[in-house]
């Protein structure tokens, strides 16, 4: 990963945007869409800096006097001066997907991202506002944040109570919530991989590989596929695996 992938509120901050033409014009509408205030003023207290100047010499002059004064800058259609590069955007506010190539193609961020267009329904940020409203509740129906996760895993699973690529609403949540014991996983499962390839897990073993919370792993097991596991899981050498201690959605994981 040549990048961090990270979402910045911009909310009534200056962006100074230097150019004119189609380029600018598209940056400028893309970062008051976000609700800041852009300004030619190269010396404005500045969150960022795009420049979308049409010469080279110009453009490469410009991201220089802009980074010695210590801002990021985004140089249009020059990767390989850009501080950041600004993706292709999936937006069902408050859930935002950004594709992007590290200024390799712009095409094929728009490709992926009119894809994802078409699949994602048009509620989904409704659901994600109705998660939101309910966390309180949520809380007080399952205390503890293991079985809070898992809850919400199994809601959120394909065919759950809050499956995200059905079109669900708000008041999906409400639904879900009036059985407190819906979809809390737990027990013991036991995964045989076919290949050393990640690509290669079921879309079924890495939604497993993704809720667990402890896995014992068989010698062998390549890193690349424990990689996918929750960051926080427990993980163990399966010769140390004791089925009387199995607690919440356990994996024992062999190979070959």
């Amino acid at each position: 990963m040549d990048q961090l992938p990270i979402f910045v509120t911009l909310e009534g901050r200056k962006v100074i945007l230097l150019g004119s033409g189609e380029m600018a014009d598209a940056k400028r509408r893309l970062y008051e869409r976000a609700g800041a205030i852009t300004t030619n003023d190269e010396m404005a207290d500045a969150a960022l800096a795009v420049v979308a100047l049409e010469d080279d010499d110009e453009a490469a002059a410009a991201v220089a006097r802009l980074k010695a004064r210590g801002l990021l800058v985004n140089a249009v259609d020059r990767s390989q001066l850009c501080d950041y590069t600004t993706p292709a955007i999936v937006d069902r506010d408050p859930v935002l997907i950004a594709i992007g190539t590290g200024g390799a193609s712009a095409g094929l961020a728009k490709a992926v991202r009119q894809r994802l267009e078409q699949i994602l329904p048009a509620r989904l940020g409704q659901l994600a506002s109705g998660l939101f409203a309910a966390r309180d509740r949520i809380k007080r129906l399952w205390p503890e944040g293991a079985d809070r996760r898992r809850a919400i895993d199994a809601a959120l699973n394909p065919g759950g109570a809050l499956d995200p690529f059905t079109d669900q609403n708000a008041e999906a949540v409400d639904l879900w919530l009036t059985d407190p014991a819906a979809g809390n996983p737990t027990g013991l499962i036991e995964l045989k991989l076919q290949s050393a390839d990640p690509d290669d897990l079921t879309i079924k073993q890495a939604r497993l590989l993704g809720q667990a919370d402890a896995i014992y792993a068989e010698n062998g097991v390549p890193e690349a596929i424990l990689t996918r596991a929750r960051a926080d899981a427990e993980r163990f050498e399966l010769n140390s695996f004791d089925a009387t201690q199995v607690t919440g959605l356990t994996l024992v994981i062999r190979y070959g």
